[in-house]
């Protein structure tokens, strides 16, 4: 049957080209190689499927039944060998991912998204936390992480910047003077995200850079969350991302301080171990979200609050 299938097979060519010179050529073959296989299948089938001549060959009635039944048998072949190599060239496996959960409602979680619809057989196992987990210890391919990086063995990326913003509550604000600089904040009540909170705060102004130290925090918690919702609750300060504060504000839930003057933004990065295949899915990850369309949306611009 194998034989035959070959036979069929070249046959087929044999009629496309129109000759056995032309299928020879196509298939790599001698034309007395392509004419001993086709004389071959028509002793097995006891019936001549083509009529030669010195110009050209013509289809028997046998000959054209065969024809169409081999074009249906190699289209098929060809289709799966097709479908086998599409599948095998499609990226595969497990990416684990940690991410800050205060970064959920973000664009980033738009463009991780975009990447498990662009690679379906990816799968993709998500860990959205606020506070940071041990990459190697616990078994991530790459950490999202936010803030300056602290020197370490592992490999950082970055990849956009977080617009952040300065909000309190309108109950908190009523209690308080209204503050005319950063200086006027030192002694207020803030709300701290640890680990990740800042012992000092840079506000900027018209070429103005003014840097205060707070002073110890009244409530400190490992979720942004929490921190927006402590805020809203009248408790004191808060530095929050800009996607985060601007529903809030429109809803009067909370509302800016010091609006004339602006934050330094905090830079989010990708991390990952310094012995990740440079063709794994590690790669193809950082390479989706530090592709340009996905820059320009985890830009500050394009990385406003979700609808």
């Amino acid at each position: 049957m194998l034989e035959e299938l070959r036979q069929i097979a070249i046959f087929a060519k044999t009629v496309d080209h129109g000759s056995f010179r032309g299928a020879a050529l196509a298939l790599q073959l001698s034309p007395s190689v392509v004419s001993h296989h086709v004389g071959q299948l028509e002793q097995r089938l006891g019936t001549a499927l083509l009529h030669r001549s010195t110009r050209k060959l013509s289809l028997t009635p046998a000959g054209e039944r065969l024809l169409t039944a081999a074009h249906t048998m190699i289209d098929a072949a060809e289709s799966g060998l097709q479908d086998i190599a599409y599948q095998s060239a499609q990226p595969s496996g497990t990416l684990r991912l940690t991410v800050p959960a205060g970064l959920v409602q973000s664009k980033l979680t738009d463009q991780i998204a975009q990447f498990g619809l662009a690679y379906p057989k990816v799968n993709l196992s998500i860990d959205f936390f606020d506070t940071r987990r041990d990459l190697i210890v616990d078994g991530f391919d790459i950490a999202i992480r936010v803030g300056a990086m602290k020197d370490s063995a592992l490999k950082a990326k970055k990849l956009f910047e977080v617009t952040r913003r300065l909000v309190a509550s309108p109950t908190y604000m009523a209690t308080r003077a209204a503050p005319g600089a950063p200086n006027d904040l030192i002694d207020w009540d803030w709300l701290e995200l640890v680990p990740a909170g800042q012992k000092s705060i840079t506000f900027l102004r018209a070429g103005q850079r003014e840097t205060i130290d707070k002073k110890r925090a009244r409530i400190s918690v490992n979720s942004l969350n929490a921190v927006c919702q402590m805020a809203r609750s009248g408790l004191g300060l808060a530095v929050i991302p800009a996607f985060l504060a601007e529903p809030e504000v429109a809803a009067n839930h909370l509302q800016y301080v010091l609006e004339g003057w602006t934050m330094e933004p905090a830079s989010v990065y990708a991390v990952w171990p310094p012995n990740a295949p440079k063709d794994g899915l590690i790669r193809l990850f950082l390479d989706f979200l530090t592709d340009p369309a996905a820059v320009e949306a985890l830009s500050p611009q394009g990385n406003q609050q979700r609808p």
